[in-house]
């Protein structure tokens, strides 16, 4: 998501019963990185956890965080009460009033969901979505591809010359990670392992894991529904994903042999 973020859905939009949002998610100030060769560069995990925050709070600072007395925020606080830390990695929830449909949960344990993808699911299939991105986390698929966007990308000579403190980063480096945060390139096997655990996450902390699978079920019939246009926000959101079907199947039969019952869907509460 660069200059031109995704755009939601006209199908979508006629779904949104909340006040609509009124921006798409800012990257705009991102440059493209230029690739180069990786260069003998040393980054330690504190260095790591500074350019993580040092991100995450430009993408803050520079998208609409809606506050804590907003439908949206209480609705999320209710959902994820209780959700503090994951294997040790404190938890934190924001909300971003955009218009594209997305959810993102970086290194450090924040977490930012969409205003825009909360009006097309109901909790359990919200808090789907949260449980996959979480175990993306847990099994530090996003440590990854955020390092590796630090070494081999324009970033590399920050990262190179900064002598054991993290360099200053400027606007477009802070957008290109922030773009290397939401839009990460997973592999199937990587979406399989941040299935399950994020299965277990949900599991573990009460909350009914059925909701991974409605989630995928959710977002594959908004897809259908809108012919399979390849510009579309649900297609772009499943570019990088393994089988959907399979991945829904796996998920269903895991519930069910553990004894859930699969919820029955609800209305938002964004209203």
């Amino acid at each position: 998501m660069k200059k031109t973020a995704i755009k939601l859905l006209s199908l979508v939009c006629l779904l949104l019963a909340a006040t609509p949002a009124s921006a798409q998610f800012n990257l705009k100030k991102a440059a493209s990185a230029v690739s180069k060769s990786v260069q003998a560069a040393t980054l330690t995990d504190a260095q790591m956890a500074a350019y993580v925050k040092e991100s995450v709070d430009w993408m803050d600072k520079n998208n609409p965080v809606l506050p804590e007395d907003n439908p949206y925020t209480i609705r999320l606080r209710k959902l994820t009460d209780g959700l503090k830390e994951a294997d040790g990695i404190p938890l934190n929830f924001k909300v971003y009033h955009v218009i594209d449909v997305n959810a993102f949960a970086c290194p450090d344990g924040s977490v930012r969901v969409f205003s825009s993808l909360m009006d097309i699911m109901d909790d359990n299939e919200l808090m789907g979505v949260i449980g996959h991105e979480i175990g993306h986390v847990l099994k530090h698929h996003s440590k990854k591809a955020f390092r590796t966007e630090l070494l081999t990308g324009a970033l590399k000579d920050a990262v190179s010359s900064t002598g054991g403190v993290a360099a200053a980063l400027t606007d477009s480096q802070l957008g290109a990670l922030g773009e290397c945060l939401i839009n990460a390139r997973y592999s199937q096997k990587q979406e399989k392992e941040a299935d399950d655990c994020g299965y277990d996450f949900l599991k573990s902390n009460g909350r009914n894991p059925w909701g991974i699978a409605m989630s995928f079920e959710k977002l594959m019939s908004l897809e259908e529904q809108n012919g399979g246009a390849k510009a579309s926000a649900i297609d772009k959101m499943f570019s990088s994903h393994p089988e959907t079907k399979e991945r829904i199947k796996r998920m269903s039969e895991r519930a069910t042999k553990d004894g859930f019952a699969r919820p029955e869907s609800t209305a938002t509460e964004n209203k």
